[in-house]
């Protein structure tokens, strides 16, 4: 039976300390920066993902195990595996678990960067929340903890992919006061798919009501694919 032990060392004999000092950077994980302590073994995601592929079956213990380490990388590899499990699950029973599983690891904040949420969020608890009530997404948003709220903005592109844009645009709406980067990132990336995968005017009317009130960062990002003009009105607006 393969342990965390195992999923670390394959991860170590990947290890570049050069690119662990780049991706420190990168991630912001200085003092009072978003990321601030997380730490790298300087192991790229494509080759993290390829080790976690090889992990399946990862008992669940051993997967808390890796959630709960220091490594960046470890926590992603858990989180890819988790993933894994989910889409390949056949029945609710599993996918209930899988789900379980993640949320709890959301809110003991093992999920806590960037792209640990959008590897995650979406293809977990969003897929799960398709065709059920989504009252845990509200939940999320209303927390101020940035990585709590990232998941739930992320956690509504699997709406989106399904056509739904409505709980994406009620989520940005009640965000619309967090000024936060990576808050405003997201939320302006999850406005711009409503706009190019369900509805165009869906996304142009959010943006006549709310626009006044919208992050330039969000607005700038939402805003990507409508014509030159359409962007200048909008930004002439906040």
């Amino acid at each position: 039976m393969s342990t965390a032990a195992d999923v670390a060392h394959a991860l170590a004999e990947l290890a570049d300390p050069d690119a662990a000092g780049t991706m420190q950077r990168y991630f912001k994980t200085g003092p009072g920066e978003y990321g601030e302590g997380d730490v790298f073994l300087g192991v790229r995601v494509p080759q993290v993902r390829a080790v976690a592929k090889g992990f399946a079956d990862l008992p669940v213990d051993q997967i808390d195990v890796l959630l709960d380490s220091a490594f960046h990388e470890h926590r992603f590899a858990a989180l890819v595996v988790l993933v894994t499990r989910y889409a390949r699950a056949r029945d609710d029973d599993t996918r209930r678990a899988v789900v379980d599983h993640y949320v709890e690891a959301v809110l003991r904040g093992r999920v806590d960067n960037w792209d640990l949420v959008d590897t995650s969020a979406h293809a977990i608890l969003g897929e799960w929340l398709v065709d059920r009530r989504r009252d845990l997404v509200f939940t999320l948003a209303a927390d101020p903890d940035l990585w709590r709220r990232r998941v739930a903005l992320l956690a509504t592109f699997a709406f989106v992919k399904h056509g739904d844009a409505s709980t994406t645009l009620e989520v940005a709406a009640r965000v619309l006061d967090d000024r936060r980067d990576l808050t405003q990132k997201a939320t302006g990336w999850m406005l711009r798919e409503v706009g190019k995968r369900v509805d165009r005017a869906a996304l142009t009317g959010f943006l006549d009501t709310h626009a006044a009130h919208r992050g330039r960062t969000a607005l700038g990002y939402a805003t990507e694919h409508l014509t030159p003009a359409e962007r200048a009105h909008y930004r002439s607006l906040t």
